[in-house]
């Protein structure tokens, strides 16, 4: 049921290496809803983090600092091989997905939440080029190859990168109505891919090099 007055605060966790797409695109959403979200930017200490493209962005707010989070989401990217062994960042996570309304992830976001041990026994999804990679993450995770993302109620996952802008707008459109989150999307000029289930990408199920993502590590 939606709440259209209720105001939330969306903490955005970034991280060296993280995906561009993944975390911006459901930003634009979620900052296009208006006065009702208020969106924090986290990261393991306040200030630049770079991107895998290249542009970093300016965090707000350290893991220390981080205000309470109504909402959560987490991109992927290569960085989440690393920060997979991060112990701050797997505490960071574990409490702060313990304290929150609903928390989302974007592509190999969702092993990051795997390591972290908090979608045991949960559907997800995840990157499905580099699914098996991902998925080893949470080997108690209910791991789902085929859909866009799942909704499993205070856990919203979704497939690689673009999926990612069409879960942002079904979560919209749970906690703000419909007509909100089609309104978003006509202001972006965005086709909203509305069916969770239907996923085009699965064909390319673990056609991803990780050897190429090693090395772009190491550059």
């Amino acid at each position: 049921m939606s709440d259209a007055h209720v105001s939330r605060t969306l903490g955005a966790v970034f991280f060296p290496n993280f995906e561009l797409l993944d975390i911006f695109g459901p930003l634009e959403m979620f900052g296009s809803v208006g006065p009702e979200v208020r969106i924090a930017t986290i990261a393991e200490e306040a200030g630049p983090v770079r991107s895998t493209q290249g542009p970093a962005v300016s965090v707000d707010h350290s893991f220390g600092d981080c205000p309470k989070l109504d909402l959560l989401i987490v991109p992927g990217g290569i960085g989440t091989m690393t920060e997979g062994a991060n112990p701050r960042m797997l505490e960071f996570l574990r409490t702060r997905v313990a304290e929150a309304e609903l928390v989302m992830s974007v592509c190999s976001g969702s092993g990051l939440l795997g390591k972290a041990g908090v979608l045991d026994g949960i559907r997800a999804t995840t990157n499905k080029q580099f699914f098996s990679l991902v998925s080893a993450e949470g080997p108690k995770v209910e791991w789902v190859r085929e859909a866009r993302w799942v909704d499993a109620g205070k856990f919203v996952t979704s497939s690689g990168v673009a999926a990612g802008t069409d879960m942002a707008l079904a979560v919209i459109g749970r906690l703000w109505g419909v007509e909100r989150a089609e309104k978003i999307a006509a202001l972006t000029e965005f086709t909203w891919h509305r069916d969770a289930d239907s996923d085009p990408f699965t064909r390319y199920l673990d056609q991803g090099d990780v050897g190429e993502m090693a090395a772009a590590l190491e550059a």
